[in-house]
């Protein structure tokens, strides 16, 4: 590890490898830092990703894919079932450790270094850039570098040393418990979404097969209403419910902020990516795509900085910028309608899946199931339709 870098990325996940990848592709002096043994694990994630989220990026390798998916089924709370068929791409469930791990190694082939088991304690704003306190190997070392990227994940002590407003309203932060289990029969390629106060208020439970007889089954609860009952109480009792004989191979539970995008995640030379930024979809918790983008654009805006010798918050805008034009307006339109559908109860629900599940299945769509669960309220019509145009 050296003592000078032009920037430092905190956080390797998908935000931290895209960073250090296109700063280092950029011709800057890179180093990502990761708080775990390795890259890729422990997975605190559902795994689902649409097709063309990476796509855009590289061409998806076979390794990294769990299951493809070519159909999702709502369930409502009385259990009726919407079937709805993908018919313009696929979605993945991924191998979130292989898929980590390779992006990883793409930034190093750029020339990033990378350290795992690398706790940052601390960083300080000089008046050339950052220091960074860290703990690597049981010692103790201070690394300097003109920008830092923040991809420290929801709880970003990055952004609280930064002084960016990372706080979340206990509304819009879901308990998330998810469990890897087998032994279970399902449909490899479809992913199914049970919906209702009954089963998971103010969010929703899936199961998101990983081969046969093998499924992500996780649940993400609004902390409006987990005083109530916790996440792990509801998908215990799922699980009991539906698939009496799974066997439980992992356990993860976390938070996953369902929010609004952080309007101004950037500080006079940092930057913050991911769900450090709260660049997630309110609607569904997906993180993974965003990260990536927001990840690949920080690094483009940071070496940029560097060449112009600006790491100015009004440089640092161009990132906001970015970001707004490709996905952030887009998070703020769809935090509105699930804004709306949260409200809804199970009894409306089951009326709304009822009237849905009468579309012949050739012409039914996500965008139809929404457009018809916000009827009660027309104005967002327009925002559902546009949010499923951005997708």
């Amino acid at each position: 590890m050296q003592n000078n870098y032009d920037i430092v990325v905190v956080g390797g996940g998908p935000g931290g490898s895209m960073s250090a990848l296109h700063a280092a592709k950029n011709g800057m002096s890179v180093c990502m830092l990761e708080k775990t043994r390795d890259i890729g694990y422990p997975v605190r994630c559902g795994e689902a990703l649409g097709e063309q989220a990476i796509k855009q990026f590289f061409e998806p390798k076979e390794s990294w894919i769990a299951s493809r998916i070519k159909r999702c089924r709502l369930v409502s709370p009385s259990g009726i079932k919407v079937n709805i068929p993908f018919n313009k791409e696929q979605g993945y469930v991924l191998n979130r450790r292989v898929f980590d791990y390779d992006l990883s190694l793409m930034a190093a082939s750029e020339g990033a270094e990378i350290y795992t088991k690398c706790y940052v304690n601390f960083i300080e704003k000089t008046s050339d850039g950052y220091k960074i306190f860290v703990e690597y190997l049981g010692d103790t070392k201070i690394i300097t570098a003109k920008i830092v990227i923040g991809a420290d994940g929801v709880d970003s002590r990055v952004g609280k040393w930064a002084g960016i407003k990372t706080m979340v309203k206990m509304k819009d932060m879901e308990s998330c418990v998810q469990y890897s289990v087998g032994n279970i029969d399902l449909d490899v390629n479809r992913m199914d979404m049970y919906l209702g106060h009954s089963v998971a208020p103010g969010g929703y439970l899936w199961v998101f097969p990983k081969g046969e007889g093998f499924a992500n089954i996780g649940i993400g609860v609004s902390g409006k209403y987990s005083k109530e009952k916790s996440a792990k109480q509801y998908i215990d009792q799922f699980i009991k419910e539906k698939y009496p004989s799974a066997t439980i191979h992992t356990t993860m539970c976390g938070g996953v902020p369902c929010a609004k995008p952080i309007k101004e995640p950037i500080s006079e030379g940092l930057m913050l990516v991911g769900d450090a930024a709260h660049f997630v979809n309110p609607m569904t918790g997906g993180g993974i795509a965003a990260a990536m983008k927001s990840g690949m654009f920080a690094g483009k805006v940071a070496s940029d900085s560097i060449k112009n010798n600006d790491t100015s918050i009004k440089f640092l805008n161009q990132y906001i910028k970015l970001c707004n034009k490709d996905f952030t307006n887009r998070h703020d339109r769809i935090y509105a309608v699930k804004e709306t559908i949260q409200k809804l109860s199970d009894d409306e629900l089951n009326a709304i899946a009822s009237k849905v599940s009468e579309i012949p299945s050739e012409k039914i769509s996500l965008a139809k199931v929404f457009t018809a669960a916000i009827m009660k309220k027309p104005s967002l019509v327009v925002d559902v339709m546009r949010m499923f145009a951005g997708f």
